[in-house]
């Protein structure tokens, strides 16, 4: 048995709190939001992001960092994105040497192309850090359904270790030494499934969404190997499959915010019916500047960063897409 603290009680990081409790773990999650903490304290379930999941008694329930961090073999840091880093320098001074953060949000920062565990190894340079990824919906995981998922980890010590802390008969972990091409097809892939709702709103059919997450799917491994991603990774849990299950699942809050926008909403409404942080609307800039940075031709994502920030019409931006110049599919491939 291991003390371990979800640090975030949102969908992910509550669903995973069940789970690890449910492996036999001393667990305790923590939350900045006061009314949060209550309501978890109170009513043990998240009525608003995970309805139905109960969270047994002795799950401890803290809006405090210092008692969440001291003293705990694992922090699992599961607050969206764009919290990473003020959540990180808040929890530095508490994190002792060697201590393990596993982070299992999914994002890149914006203004520094850092990846979360880039930005949590820059605040917090003695921890120990890896990350969780795959395709994974809380709703899923918070009812025992069947999942599998990645831990990738500078060692393979640490990551065998992790892979022990979270694995159970429903969820199922293998490890990985490829950390960057596992957070780069975590947080990619949410700009393509919000493309792929863009898609499902304008009435398009399972042709186009194929053709997206296909497509997709090769704009996000050429920008991943020339960063210095691995190819299998891309191939893997955290690459295709997790973007053919953002992309299509009813679950996914990117893929429905695009739906949103496929249907005439502006990004900031439909961000609001949403009512949950849309990863890929702050992952989609990064993408691009990423694009930019490494001379990478990634059309899909440049076209979503048009309908989000620059007003294109969504059926404008598809059709641009399918008139471009023609290609060949895979350019290595000879001819006889």
């Amino acid at each position: 048995m291991a003390k371990i603290s979800i640090i975030g009680a949102g969908s992910w990081g509550t669903a995973l709190a069940w789970m690890l409790n449910r492996n036999g773990h001393e667990v305790t999650i923590w939350s900045i939001i006061p009314a949060e903490v209550e309501m978890l304290k109170n009513d043990r379930e998240h009525k608003d992001k995970l309805p139905g999941v109960h969270l047994p008694e002795q799950i401890t329930i803290t809006g405090d960092l210092k008692q969440a961090v001291m003293d705990r073999e694992v922090l699992v840091l599961a607050v969206p994105s764009v919290y990473t880093r003020s959540t990180a320098h808040s929890m530095s001074i508490y994190v002792s040497e060697g201590q393990r953060i596993v982070n299992v949000a999914k994002g890149i920062e914006e203004k520094t192309f850092f990846t979360l565990s880039d930005i949590v190894e820059e605040e917090i340079p003695q921890a120990d850090v890896a990350v969780l990824s795959g395709p994974s919906h809380a709703e899923e995981v918070g009812r025992g359904l069947p999942t599998t998922c990645v831990i990738g980890a500078h060692t393979k010590k640490t990551a065998e270790y992790l892979q022990n802390i979270f694995m159970n008969e429903v969820f199922r972990v293998y490890t990985s030494p490829d950390m960057l091409g596992i957070e780069l097809g975590g947080a990619l892939k949410n700009v393509i499934a919000l493309a792929a709702g863009i898609a499902d709103g304008l009435g398009y059919g399972d042709n186009t969404k194929a053709a997206l997450i296909t497509r997709g799917m090769t704009e996000i491994a050429r920008l991943g190997m020339k960063m210095g991603g691995k190819l299998e990774t891309f191939s893997g849990l955290s690459g295709i499959g997790d973007l053919i299950v953002t992309c299509a699942s009813k679950h996914s809050r990117n893929r429905r915010a695009g739906y949103l926008i496929g249907q005439g909403y502006t990004m900031q409404a439909a961000m609001d019916e949403v009512k949950m942080v849309v990863e890929g609307v702050y992952s989609a800039k990064a993408a691009v500047g990423l694009a930019q940075k490494y001379q990478v031709e990634m059309p899909i994502i440049e076209q979503v960063n048009q309908v989000l920030f620059a007003g294109k019409p969504a059926a404008e931006a598809v059709r641009d897409l399918m008139i471009r110049d023609k290609k060949i599919e895979h350019s290595d491939l000879p001819w006889e």
